[in-house]
């Protein structure tokens, strides 16, 4: 969605006609983000503050995925973890497949995918 345009004091580096200033509705983001856009050429800019803003308001509602699993005793001093089926399906795991563990600190295990 576009809001009402204002010829601003700046050139179009392609074809030097004066820009519009145009405030530019964004999916997933609350403020809008202003846009510079020639008439002329068709080019177009973003401000960066205004687009730093949308994107932080769109990453602020990405929720990563979380689910509750429960860590199992395999036997003697293994324990293992079931991946639950629609994250399999989704990362398109298969069983046998090699993986990287990582452990970033006393909070957080992290499993890479090994690409082939």
């Amino acid at each position: 969605m576009l809001k009402e345009s204002k010829v601003i004091q700046m050139k179009c580096p392609k074809c030097s006609a004066q820009l519009k200033e145009i405030k530019v509705k964004i999916q997933d983001a609350d403020s809008s983000v202003t846009s510079y856009q020639c008439g002329g050429c068709g080019y177009f800019d973003f401000e960066g503050k205004s687009m730093e803003k949308a994107i932080s308001e769109i990453r602020a509602r990405e929720a990563p995925l979380k689910i509750k699993q429960k860590i199992i005793k395999l036997s003697h001093d293994r324990l293992g973890m079931y991946i639950n089926r629609d994250v399999a399906r989704s990362l398109n795991l298969k069983g046998g497949e090699e993986v990287y563990v990582s452990v970033p600190d006393k909070n957080r295990l992290i499993v890479n995918l090994v690409h082939h």
